[in-house]
């Protein structure tokens, strides 16, 4: 079966690389008019034509607001889906509680829960005005429980961007505006997730995967395809849930 988003209009935050790249590929092969945005650049092969990339520091939550605005402002209407997907532990790596700075700290809470906060807020009014969207977080498997990565700061806004998630779906769904996460386990997806995997040693990586029931890790792809299931009207009655994308734990 395929999914039908012709003349859609998408928005993919952290869209340059891993599920970002993936989310907004799928959605412009079936038809959507997708815009992405994130810090990095991208790399040669960055299907440009396909995802419209802006560089935005989403830390910064006016720049995202911004973002949306100039989405809206191009194509004269409200955003049809909103992929908040950016976020990631900002280079981090684990270290005990006492040693984690404020810095360190307040930085992930802005790049995982502040800047989906930010861009829900920016979009919202020209989606209730429409009296239609759909919002997709990208939370994770540590939304639901402890995370592998061992920090605290991410595995704390994983959580509450799941909070942020059902909040929003009572609110906005009086609104048409559907509001629902997608929890991916792990996946070799990007630099940080790759700097995880080789820092298992082989009995820990056999491990990981032996704890998969489908005996094998995921692609940013699955994840795509779980936050199209969402944004499609396969789900126009599925509000405030979480869907685990990994592949049975």
């Amino acid at each position: 079966m395929s999914l039908d988003f012709t003349g859609k209009i998408v928005a993919v935050s952290g869209a340059g690389h891993g599920f970002g790249r993936a989310i907004g590929t799928r959605f412009a092969d079936a038809g959507a008019r997708v815009f992405g945005c994130d810090i990095i650049d991208p790399p040669a092969d960055y299907p440009a034509d396909k995802i419209t990339l802006t560089k935005v520091d989403l830390r910064d939550r006016a720049a995202g607001a911004a973002w949306i605005r100039a989405v809206e402002a191009e194509t004269g209407r409200a955003i049809d889906v909103l992929a908040c997907n950016a976020g990631g532990v900002a280079g981090q790596v684990f270290r005990p509680l006492e040693e984690v700075s404020d810095a360190d700290w307040d930085q992930i809470m802005a790049v995982n829960l502040g800047a989906a906060f930010a861009l829900c807020r920016a979009a919202a009014p020209a989606m209730k005005r429409a009296g239609r969207g759909a919002i997709v977080t990208t939370t994770s498997g540590a939304a639901l429980q402890a995370s592998l990565t061992g920090i605290q700061a991410y595995c704390s806004t994983k959580h509450a961007l799941l909070g942020l998630t059902r909040q929003l779906a009572h609110e906005l769904g009086p609104h048409g505006i559907r509001v629902n996460s997608v929890a991916p386990g792990f996946i070799r997806s990007n630099p940080a997730s790759e700097a995880q995997w080789h820092s298992y040693s082989s009995e820990r990586q056999r491990a990981l995967v032996d704890g998969i029931a489908l005996k094998r890790l995921g692609t940013a792809d699955d994840i795509a395809k779980a936050v199209m299931f969402f944004a499609s009207d396969l789900a126009s009655f599925v509000n405030g849930q979480v869907l685990s994308v990994d592949g049975g734990r």
